[in-house]
């Protein structure tokens, strides 16, 4: 079957594509404006480049139309931290994803915790196995679309001592969460890859 997307609507070609574009890494964005720490996942999520280093998310905007506060931030103040997802967080960071006042915090509201190890760039959420500290790049014009990708190019990574396992070589091993559809999942085996002959 094939689906001709000038025909379908909105919500069908993300169903379409959120469900085909699988696994997904999240990326559970902080940003901070005026003293209120705003959180939230998004999966629309790709590294662009090591050199220079740089990510890509896509955010999209409120029920009412207007910008998502992770957006409006980013836009006001060219900063955000965005943290890996592991099982541990799998329900804060799926709470984190409800629609709120640009003046309450997710972090307040879902117990959140949260510290400042980056000075100059927004608090990583604590306990989290990596988080990049990012500054923004650019957004992409899609042509009137709703959502809104967004270039961030990272300035500093924090890993956790815990997660990585050869110092020397920067090995680095942990339980991501992904998105695929509207569930999540974890990766939990590894395939070596086979002898190219």
């Amino acid at each position: 079957m094939v689906f001709n997307l000038n025909d379908n609507k909105i919500n069908e070609k993300y169903k379409l594509m959120a469900q085909t574009i699988i696994p997904r890494p999240i990326a559970w964005v902080v940003t901070e404006d005026n003293g209120v720490v705003n959180i939230a996942p998004f999966s629309y999520f790709i590294g662009l480049s090591s050199e220079p280093a740089s990510v890509l998310i896509s955010v999209g905007h409120k029920s009412d139309g207007t910008p998502k506060d992770t957006l409006a931030n980013i836009r006001k103040n060219h900063k955000c931290t965005i943290c890996m997802v592991q099982e541990s967080d799998l329900e804060k960071m799926h709470f984190s994803s409800k629609e709120l006042d640009k003046d309450l915090s997710e972090a307040q509201l879902f117990g959140i915790e949260t510290q400042t190890i980056c000075e100059g760039y927004p608090p990583m959420i604590k306990g989290v196995p990596s988080a990049y500290f990012c500054d923004f790049n650019q957004e992409i014009d899609l042509g009137g679309s709703t959502t809104i990708p967004l270039i961030l190019n990272v300035r500093e990574i924090y890993v956790d001592d815990n997660v990585i396992t050869d110092k020397e070589r920067v090995s680095i091993n942990f339980d991501p969460v992904a998105r695929i559809g509207k569930s999540y999942a974890f990766l939990s085996e590894e395939i070596s890859a086979p002898s190219i002959p």
